[in-house]
């Protein structure tokens, strides 16, 4: 390939949903080039670095940014972050008499906003200015069950527990059969659940909609 013709990123959202609609979504954001920068797993614990505290305090400063945003589960690893993001219908209102409704920002905006309020602190504070600190992209995964919410939730808060399994430890000592089995789950669950983009076309997800999981996710 030519050196002056770009690549094309192959997208991995799900074609046709609406990333603005309410629901919950499970989100993995790695460091640039996986680097370990926001601190250390020490016996099974997270211990935050200054830089691992601040995407803490940025993740929690979301719903003063966006008020359809509610925070679920969420944990800040050595080298990436796993959360839950629910976009909340209620908490956009309607606009009254001349004042217009908020805008509903899609999954997408939350989290660059998060990357980018988190990656300016980090470079102000290290003295980088626009060094990468967050990977380009991103993972997801639309929550479409309870059952699969409590398991997210209950792979996010053993994540450092299992530091020792994780696909992103360089030094992991094997594959995490929880992660395996989470994965499968929820390939499942997008197989046999499928959704409806509008009212007017109810269309089931392709075959290519649910890739395999990208490189280092769930």
């Amino acid at each position: 390939m030519p050196k002056h013709v770009r690549r094309r990123r192959k997208s991995i959202r799900l074609k046709g949903w609406d990333y603005s609609a309410p629901g919950a979504y499970f989100v993995t954001i790695c460091t640039h080039k996986r680097q370990p920068l926001f601190g250390q797993v020490v016996d099974g614990e997270m211990v935050l670095n200054e830089y691992g505290e601040i995407v803490r305090e940025a993740w929690f400063d979301l719903p003063n940014h966006y008020a359809h945003v509610e925070l679920d589960a969420f944990v800040v690893m050595p080298n990436h972050i796993h959360a839950i993001i629910i976009l909340d219908a209620d908490a956009i209102g309607v606009g009254a008499g001349l004042k217009p409704a908020p805008t509903r920002h899609p999954l997408s905006e939350i989290v660059r906003a998060l990357k980018t309020f988190s990656a300016r602190r980090i470079n102000t504070l290290r003295g980088t200015p626009g060094v990468p600190v967050w990977q380009r992209n991103y993972y997801e995964h639309i929550i479409r069950n309870e059952r699969a919410l409590n398991a997210i939730r209950r792979y996010i808060a053993e994540n450092p527990l299992r530091w020792y399994l994780d696909r992103y430890n360089p030094n992991a000592a094997a594959p995490d059969p929880l992660a395996r089995d989470l994965w499968r789950m929820l390939q499942a669950d997008a197989r046999s659940r499928p959704r409806r983009v509008d009212k007017a076309q109810p269309r089931p997800p392709k075959a290519d909609d649910q890739p395999d999981a990208p490189e280092g996710c769930p």
